[in-house]
């Protein structure tokens, strides 16, 4: 989801209502960034605090444990559990798809009803509760979610609680209750945008009822709120549609169909599965009515490695002591307060195992060094892509990570890193790196630095 995918900056045909309230009364930070331009990375970052690659969750790829966040991480609900909080999760994991170590009960959350790895039909679903296995019931999966939050909330509104709501719209299958489609189609849009928008709209109506339950039980007002999104839009084709009333061994069929994602986002470069700007630079919304001032724009950086330093501040709670928190508090700046220097920001992500020379970047105040995708990187094996659509259906098929099992592949010689400065040029339409070759240069050295450290850091996992 985008800044495009959200009513208040789309100003079209995007209807999200509930959200577009909420961003009025909260502080809108308009450079926030992922730590992931894909999901399982991101979320391992937002729950730790740490670059993703140090956390062992290095790609979306479930069925090789490459999405697995490593038994030695701590995560948020780890220190707030530890400090007394209630926590619960409710939606994707995707933090470890196989194996009940990587489960979210495992990992510091007392409740989970979600799947555990990167999507799910939103019809024909199959949930995890504590362990036990649901299975669909009628319901769209978005309402289900936004269901069992909203009763998270009123069973535990006593108690200090951290409530993790993971919602898997606009995620592919694009599938939407079809009268919320059809108003869509007859404003002119194609249905795979109609079905994004779809998707998005009942899904703000499940903040809606998430929000109703903070205010039903009285404590709307000392909540901290926070919506984001883990990566920018995916703006090609859906890899695969699953109509809502299709057979299971439909999925992957060249008969499906397939339906363009093309659509606004704020006319940043990109999206997901890149570093440029539509990748990574995702909304954030933070409400906090007994001590954040409300209807705030901000456009320091923030990245999603502040989080868990600046939640907890928040809290009050001392961190577990555990590996090295990348990030840092920002309190302050949600307060009104004036923001300090920004540290360097990075991001790296491929295909299997990482590699510094393709889809990788720095963020050094208003300068941006991008390199760009090798497309060789990028490839996913059939026999992966099968897997993934199997564990989402055909579970019993597959109990077991294939671990190590990584197609060997020939790498190219990687085209030039391309600078960008970000304070005259948001949406990276002029690449500066000939005009300054000594900063891209320098910028390039930090950024395969970097890398040097994190990835050694993977490479310890022994879990």
């Amino acid at each position: 989801m985008g800044y495009g995918d959200f009513g208040v900056f789309n100003q079209g045909p995007a209807r999200t209502p509930t959200l577009d309230a909420l961003a009025d009364e909260s502080v809108c930070l308009t450079q926030h960034y992922s730590s992931s331009c894909v999901c399982a990375p991101a979320r391992a970052s937002l729950l730790t605090g740490r670059y993703p690659h140090r956390t062992g969750a290095i790609d979306t790829l479930e069925g090789l444990g490459l999405d697995r966040l490593a038994i030695r991480e701590i995560t948020l609900a780890d220190h707030l559990s530890n400090a007394g909080y209630v926590t619960g999760m409710v939606g994707k994991w995707h933090l470890g798809a196989l194996d009940p170590r990587y489960h979210p009960n495992a990992r510091g959350f007392d409740e989970f009803l979600g799947f555990r790895g990167g999507w799910a039909d939103y019809y024909n679903w199959r949930l995890d509760r504590n362990g036990s296995t649901e299975t669909a019931d009628g319901r769209y999966l978005t309402d289900v979610f936004a269901t069992e939050a909203a009763n998270f909330i009123v069973r535990h509104a006593g108690n200090p609680f951290f409530l993790h709501v993971a919602f898997n719209a606009p995620h592919t299958p694009l599938q939407a209750p079809e009268e919320l489609v059809e108003q869509y189609v007859k404003a002119g849009m194609n249905r795979g945008v109609a079905l994004i928008y779809a998707m998005n709209e009942r899904m703000d109506a499940g903040v809606g009822q998430i929000l109703d339950a903070l205010d039903s039980a009285g404590c709307a007002e000392n909540t901290i709120v926070l919506f984001t999104s883990d990566n920018g839009p995916a703006l090609g084709q859906a890899g695969y549609i699953k109509p809502q009333n299709s057979s299971v061994d439909s999925i992957g069929q060249e008969s499906e169909q397939a339906l363009s994602m093309q659509r606004f986002n704020c006319n940043f470069n990109g999206g997901k599965g890149n570093m440029y700007e539509g990748g990574i630079r995702i909304p954030m919304i933070v409400r906090w009515p007994d001590s954040i001032p409300c209807d705030q724009s901000n456009d320091t950086l923030v990245h999603y490695v502040d989080w868990l330093p600046t939640i907890l501040d928040a809290a009050g709670v001392d961190p577990i002591k555990g590996p090295k928190i990348d990030g840092a508090s920002v309190l302050s700046l949600l307060q009104g307060e004036p923001a300090l220097e920004q540290p360097r920001r990075f991001w790296q992500w491929n295909r299997y195992t990482p590699l510094i020379e393709s889809n990788a970047a720095i963020r050094d105040g208003q300068w941006k060094l991008v390199r760009p995708q090798i497309a060789e990187a990028m490839h996913v094996a059939s026999e992966h892509q099968q897997m993934d659509a199997d564990l989402k259906y055909r579970p019993e098929l597959h109990r077991h990570a294939l671990l190590g099992q990584e197609p060997s592949r020939s790498i190219p010689d990687p085209p030039p890193a391309e600078l960008y400065n970000l304070v005259d040029d948001p949406t990276e339409t002029t690449n500066l790196a000939s005009a300054e070759p000594k900063l891209a240069a320098k910028l390039l050295s930090e950024l395969e630095d970097w890398f040097l450290e994190v990835d050694a850091e993977r490479r310890s996992i022994s879990d």
